[in-house]
């Protein structure tokens, strides 16, 4: 499933260059009918059935999803598309990425011989301190067995804590030093155990704040969420989305249209930080985006099960919510269909994370 990216990247810049020329004001996610500047991350935990529902996907449910990616997508490892995006090279289009948070020994069971058997590349998220000690997760020797079969191995934390969560009277700069130590004793434990430190973040649970972020990009990190959405070289790279497919994501019919997604190409946002500490207040979210082939006009949101129409003045969106925010995670996802690609839609995740009276985030 490999992709040149030497002489189809220029005939595709090329490409898009001539197609800008044509229409001129209109931008596109795409250079050309084979490359793109766009990638779709899906996210699994689960490949069992009797492990817990939210995060579970059935072995032969997660065999179609693979089929239907073998036929209608290219599969491409995650440290291939992320430097594609850092660089500006474009990737083929319908690029997906598989990924799984936790290191699940059920993933080696009954999700690798299928990803083998497609000649799939995959990544997983790891806790250091889980691994070998907890009898639900791999062991160093399979871990070794996996990378000798292409999978790649990255940071999740060393143990899987809420990262957004303080000890009593910790101060904002002690509790961003002891989760940040958290992080970089897994990294080294992740090289030395795999003689390879990519640098990549996955938040456990998906939560992170602008601090958090702020810290992970000076460090060089990559951070990955549990938002939703398309990527692209202008994507957040200290929190890229990842479409959930497992749990009551599962359903390869709603797969489809979100493995079709583009990125929302947003050149500013509010809130930007994803922690709310107005619990009282029910949030707004703006977004403005910078490609005429967003059909803004008929963006529709979602928070929650319920269809939200948002406020459109030229480029930028407005939604405000009812109500204030529940405790834990939740999102508001909007969608506006692409001018120039039939059918597909631009999509941008906005997360919220709230914590308890207590000043914990449930799991």
């Amino acid at each position: 499933m490999k992709y040149n990216m030497g002489l189809r990247q220029k005939i595709g810049i090329a490409f898009g260059l001539i197609a800008a020329a044509l229409i001129p004001g209109v931008s596109y996610a795409q250079t050309d009918d084979n490359g793109m500047d766009n990638a779709v991350i899906l996210l699994y935990h689960h490949v069992a059935e009797n492990t817990p529902a939210s995060t579970s996907i059935s072995p032969d449910t997660f065999a179609e999803h693979m089929e239907y990616l073998a036929n209608n997508h290219t599969v491409l490892g995650l440290p291939e598309v992320i430097s594609a995006l850092r660089q500006g090279d474009t990737l083929p289009e319908r690029t997906v990425v598989i990924t799984f948070d936790d290191g699940y020994d059920n993933i080696l069971t009954n999700a690798h011989p299928i990803l083998k058997r497609h000649g799939f590349p995959y990544t997983i998220f790891i806790n250091p301190e889980e691994i070998g000690s907890n009898r639900s997760q791999l062991t160093w020797e399979q871990v070794e067995t996996m990378q000798n079969d292409g999978v790649v191995f990255a940071n999740h934390t060393l143990d899987h804590l809420h990262m957004l969560e303080r000890k009593p009277g910790e101060s904002e700069s002690a509790w961003l030093k002891r989760v940040w130590s958290n992080v970089t004793e897994a990294e080294d434990i992740l090289e030395e155990k795999t003689g390879r430190s990519l640098k990549y973040l996955a938040y456990p649970f998906g939560e992170y704040n602008l601090a958090l972020a702020n810290k992970l990009s000076q460090a060089g990190y990559i951070g990955f969420g549990q938002h939703s959405g398309g990527v692209s070289s202008e994507s957040q790279f200290s929190a890229l989305p990842r479409f959930p497919a497992a749990g009551p994501y599962a359903n390869l019919k709603t797969l489809k249209t979100k493995l079709e997604s583009l990125a929302m190409p947003v050149s500013s946002y509010t809130p930007e930080d994803p922690m709310i500490s107005d619990k009282g207040a029910p949030p707004k979210v703006t977004f403005t985006v910078t490609s005429e082939d967003v059909d803004l006009g008929r963006v529709n949101c979602f928070f929650g099960g319920d269809t939200i129409t948002p406020r459109v003045n030229k480029m930028t969106a407005t939604v405000t919510l009812d109500d204030a925010l529940p405790v834990g995670r939740s999102r508001i996802n909007c969608t506006a269909p692409s001018i120039a690609k039939s059918g597909r839609y631009y999509w941008y995740s906005q997360p919220f994370f709230v914590a308890d009276s207590n000043g914990k985030y449930p799991d």
